[in-house]
């Protein structure tokens, strides 16, 4: 396999976007950002053919649910790139999202119950505080890999 050193450096448009995707931080938002169209729209079809006979707090728990192991997958993959016991993984990652479904309700509920904000409206901002929230533990404790033995970490200047 040639190294990076023999390719012709990309240019244009997809030197443009190839840059971008290596960057984590693009693939989080663009992965995430698809996942979270995916649970939003399924909260708003949920909350539309329901609406009122189930609390809209409720329609929380399927919604993610059915986003986990969909939304697991595609980090692990093409976001973090991580191998290893999946297991282990997908066992953190569960809880992250257990706390997200916490922050989520919580500042849902703030927003609807106090704020009198529209439900749609409210989902849509409590997704963008917790989407922060979730890259920040999902790096730092699902897909964390110990440093290789031997390796120091930079000492402080």
């Amino acid at each position: 396999m040639p190294d990076d050193m023999s390719r012709p450096p990309r240019t244009g448009l997809f030197g443009l976007v190839a840059g971008l995707w290596a960057r984590r931080e693009v693939r989080f938002l663009i992965v995430g950002g698809a996942n979270t169209l995916m649970a939003w729209f399924l909260f708003a079809g949920s909350h539309a053919i329901l609406g009122d006979s189930v609390p809209y707090l409720a329609l929380l728990i399927p919604t993610y649910g059915i986003g986990i192991p969909i939304a697991f997958t595609s980090q692990r993959v093409l976001v973090f790139d991580t191998h290893g016991n999946a297991w282990v993984d997908f066992a953190r990652y569960c809880l992250v999202q257990l706390s997200a479904i916490g922050m989520n309700a919580a500042v849902l509920a703030f927003m609807v119950e106090l704020l009198n904000l529209p439900v749609l409206l409210a989902q849509t901002v409590a997704i963008g505080v917790v989407i922060v929230l979730t890259y920040f533990s999902h790096l730092l404790f699902s897909f964390r890999r110990p440093a290789p033995s031997g390796e120091r970490l930079p000492e402080e200047v």
